[in-house]
């Protein structure tokens, strides 16, 4: 059973290398590729010079796009499960086994690692847990399925959904409307409890003024997502 660990950066060079470091000490049995998405800062310069397994992008795709490198990647190298964790230190590779053990034995196409079943660890700003309140909810109309962490980027999957989102990705805040895209094709998606951190550098892409653009955004999408043939 190859895995893979994929970690999406762009201007983490407070946090790429404590990243890999969590990875290499947390999470064995992995391997990992880190998609430098045409970093501005010191990210490239950090990775090569550590020895870091890198695929640099040539122009900036988005979080979308970088993580969809990352599917390529696994799903050309013949990996059977990958799993996105972000370079800003939110996501804990100690969680990762288990995740892992979860999605093989219970025969799952997805698991996500939600904050919100045990309410562990950071829980996000009051503003951003309405906002995943109200997407989990709207999930729950279109597809039936309770989604409590659904802006979640720590999602494992297997090799049927990697071949799809090596195709397939959204472009930009990609978790909720994947997970209906997944949810659509009538695969399995289970969530297990993780506890996550406080980002430890670097800058959201969802600032305060691109909240009311991200909640029209992302719904719209899902709309669409949920109807396409």
């Amino acid at each position: 059973m190859k895995k893979i660990i994929i970690i999406p950066a762009y201007n983490e060079e407070e946090n790429v290398e404590r990243t890999v470091n969590a990875i290499q000490k947390s999470a064995q049995g992995f391997d990992y590729v880190i998609i430098n998405d045409c970093s501005i800062d010191n990210t490239r310069k950090i990775c090569e010079e550590k020895g870091f397994n890198i695929v640099n992008l040539p122009i900036n795709l988005g979080i979308g796009g970088a993580v969809q490198t990352g599917y390529k990647y696994a799903y050309e190298n013949g990996y059977d499960v990958a799993v996105q964790v972000d370079g800003d230190g939110q996501h804990d590779p100690e969680f990762l086994n288990t995740m892992a053990d979860y999605l093989i034995e219970h025969q799952v196409d997805m698991v996500i690692g939600s904050r919100f079943i045990e309410k562990k660890g950071f829980q996000s700003s009051i503003t951003r847990r309405m906002g995943i309140q109200f997407f989990s909810k709207l999930i729950k109309v279109l597809t039936g399925k309770k989604i409590t962490d659904p802006t979640s980027g720590l999602r494992m999957i297997g090799r049927n959904v990697m071949e799809i989102f090596s195709e397939d990705y959204p472009r930009d805040y990609p978790e909720p409307e994947s997970i209906v895209a997944v949810l659509r094709k009538n695969m399995k998606i289970e969530e297990i409890p993780v506890v996550m951190l406080e980002r430890q550098g670097g800058v959201s892409s969802i600032s305060p003024k691109k909240s009311i653009y991200y909640m029209i955004k992302v719904t719209l999408a899902i709309l669409i997502e949920r109807i396409r043939n």
